[in-house]
């Protein structure tokens, strides 16, 4: 190939424009409601939140129709859906043998993994928007309907630590998704992780006191917890504690997933 040639083809790649992230993750966006099992995996975030208002409605006492009581029981629900949709968005490319597609026509990895990882957050974000509509609305309509007094008893700052709080619990699944790469290994660790080791750390702690003190600084469940207690405000050292835990049950397993997706080989 002569220099000129050389130069022609260098220029023709050089020319050409990098596709912008902000593409990418309206992609990655569309492609999470585009099956039927996404779909309704996220609108069943609407339909569990207006079930739960709807049973604070039905069964809790007067006393306790607060703003507060709606977003608890929301979150019950929303709190475990919201990672099974990050860890679907990334296991799909796996699962459904997509990844050899995207990682051609986008070959920067690292561009498609932040991608899904900006498109789980804004879900998560709009999840949350949702479920603070629908716990205002089920808090209106309870007052309305039992003649109790109306209560707005969750002020701004604790609603940004009950968004952060929703966020890391997405994160988490996120991070799992990318550490196994497969859907059922993926939603396995997920529950073993929001269930299993959170029983396990607590039972521990309840026998033996000198893991009663370290709980906070091992236990990410129990660490986050105070992210969503709406009647007080986290001090330094329950944030030290979710940085903390946050490290090593978050960043730390997902910088070995990220790691990982970069050299596998995709088929």
């Amino acid at each position: 190939m002569t220099a000129i040639a050389v130069e022609t083809v260098r220029a023709g790649r050089t020319s050409t424009p990098r596709i912008p992230l902000s593409r990418i993750t309206a992609v990655e966006l569309r492609k999470m409601f585009d099956t039927r099992s996404g779909f309704w995996l996220i609108a069943s975030i609407a339909i569990s939140a207006v079930l739960a208002a709807g049973g604070v409605i039905l069964f809790a006492p007067n006393d306790q129709l607060t703003y507060s009581t709606f977003a608890t029981a929301i979150r019950f629900p929303v709190v475990i859906i919201l990672p099974l949709i990050a860890i679907l968005a990334v296991t799909s490319e796996w699962s459904q043998r997509t990844g050899l597609t995207t990682f051609t026509l986008v070959p920067h990895r690292g561009r498609i993994i932040a991608a899904k990882a900006i498109s789980s957050v804004v879900i998560a974000i709009a999840a949350m928007a949702l479920t603070f509509a629908v716990g205002a609305l089920g808090n209106l309509l309870g007052a309305a309907v039992t003649g109790a007094t109306l209560v707005w008893d969750v002020t701004v700052t604790q609603c940004l630590y009950y968004v952060l709080g929703m966020v890391l619990s997405l994160l988490i699944g996120f991070m799992l998704g990318v550490l196994f790469r497969a859907s059922i290994g993926a939603v396995v660790a997920y529950f073993v992780y929001t269930f299993f080791l959170p029983t396990i750390f607590g039972l521990l702690a309840g026998s033996q006191q000198w893991f009663h003190d370290l709980q906070p600084w091992i236990d990410i469940q129990f660490a986050q917890s105070g992210l969503f207690v709406f009647d007080k405000s986290l001090t330094a050292e329950q944030w030290a504690n979710i940085g903390v835990t946050g490290i090593v049950w978050l960043v730390v397993p997902l910088l070995v997933g990220l790691r990982q997706v970069m050299r596998a080989e995709v088929k």
